[in-house]
């Protein structure tokens, strides 16, 4: 891979067939949010600032564990899964050394957030954050619980499917790119305008993979979610 190539499968064009719209009406935080007015292009040239913000030698032995990161009086609740995959351009070829971050809510569908006032408990031993940096194979790999779903008031009895936020940065803080993970088999798949409203033919790309190879015996069930950077197969970025 030739240096240019991590800041390039950030930079080239996106194919917006392949991404939900910016209004999309069942969704109805982007009716406000939602630009109205035709995107202005930034030349290409100030997005080209190599200025690398994150390091391997910045990072913690935990912080990929989400479930030792936070533990104060014992292990968090929940069903422990490990969540593993690779971030490739859309030729299949490995971005790495890039920052990969993870949030979620916990086993009762509850963040750490003060904003999330959902009647369901906080888990004093479970963060629900973590990162790590993918390696020469653009593998990475996090420890964890499986969030549980909550409601948000989009619409009447509306529960968000269980997901696992991801954040993934180039070599400078403005490349990053934002999705969402779900998991296989979610009944409120098809109830969840944030699921719905990527087009059919990547929607399924949103969706983890269960791996008997992953999973570790009497530990833990394992999950595959590859991430595409770029092209028409690219995971759907918010």
């Amino acid at each position: 891979m030739k240096p240019d190539d991590l800041n390039n499968s950030f930079l080239s064009p996106r194919d917006w067939t392949s991404h939900s719209p910016h209004i999309y009406p069942g969704y109805k935080s982007t009716l406000l949010r939602g630009p109205k007015q035709p995107l202005v292009p930034i030349k290409q040239a100030l997005a080209q600032l190599n200025a690398p913000v994150y390091g391997v030698e910045q990072f913690g032995p935990l912080d990929n564990d989400l479930t030792k990161n936070a533990v104060m009086n014992g292990d968090p609740l929940g069903e422990r899964i490990i969540v593993t995959g690779r971030v490739t351009d859309e030729d299949g070829r490995p971005v790495r050394n890039t920052l990969v971050e993870v949030w979620q809510a916990n086993a009762a569908g509850r963040y750490v957030h003060k904003v999330d006032q959902h009647d369901a408990p906080l888990d004093p031993n479970f963060l629900g954050a973590g990162r790590c940096m993918t390696d020469d194979q653009g593998r990475y790999s996090f420890k964890t619980i499986k969030p549980g779903a909550y409601p948000w008031g989009n619409h009447p009895n509306a529960w968000r499917p269980q997901h696992i936020h991801f954040s993934l940065f180039g070599d400078y803080f403005a490349s990053r790119l934002v999705t969402q993970m779900y998991f296989p088999g979610d009944p409120l798949l098809r109830y969840d305008p944030m699921y719905m409203g990527a087009p059919d033919s990547v929607r399924e790309l949103m969706v983890s993979k269960f791996s008997l190879d992953v999973t570790q015996p009497d530990y833990a069930l394992g999950y595959v979610f590859d991430i595409v950077l770029r092209g028409p197969k690219a995971t759907r970025f918010e």
